[in-house]
């Protein structure tokens, strides 16, 4: 069974960027479990996985654009330190914006806190080393919910 809308795929990765430093894998745990062709991934790594079966391993290079977009100079700004309260402000640390919007310190000054509410990975080529686990059918109550269920997916509790 190849990888196509509404087919659930079980899949292990490892997300580098370009100098090699790992940002995110799944190995030594659970693959990863996704509905493909309803959005649960990024466009590129879906057009990526497209067709692949289990038992495919390959590597996958997404650009920003089919990523997490290119960086937004308008979504960095600088607020008054005085925005942050009492909170001890370190560059790195990401706050909740009233609107629910998140935003990284990229620099700490005397009066002036620099936030940048581009996605972290924004403007970055992605790496992917992939494995195609398993590939099946979704189940009509996986596709009405969004997520697939069972083990690697979503839990309802009762």
């Amino acid at each position: 069974m190849h990888i196509s809308k509404h087919k659930v795929a079980a899949i292990h990765y490892t997300l580098t960027d370009n100098s090699g430093k790992v940002i995110d894998s799944s190995k030594g745990n659970e693959p990863l479990h996704y509905i493909h062709g309803t959005g649960n991934l990024i466009v590129g790594m879906e057009e990526g996985l497209e067709g692949k079966k289990a038992g495919d391993k390959f590597n996958l290079k997404v650009s920003p654009e089919k990523g997490y977009g290119t960086k937004d100079s308008k979504m960095i700004q600088r607020v008054p330190r005085s925005a942050f309260g009492k909170e001890e402000v370190k560059k790195g640390m990401q706050f909740h914006t009233n609107h629910g919007q998140v935003v990284t310190v990229t620099d700490v000054g005397l009066n002036e806190v620099t936030v940048d509410a581009n996605h972290p990975l924004a403007g970055i080529d992605l790496n992917f080393e992939v494995e195609v686990i398993n590939v099946r059918e979704a189940t009509a109550e996986e596709l009405d919910h969004g997520h697939v269920h069972g083990p690697g997916g979503h839990h309802h509790h009762q």
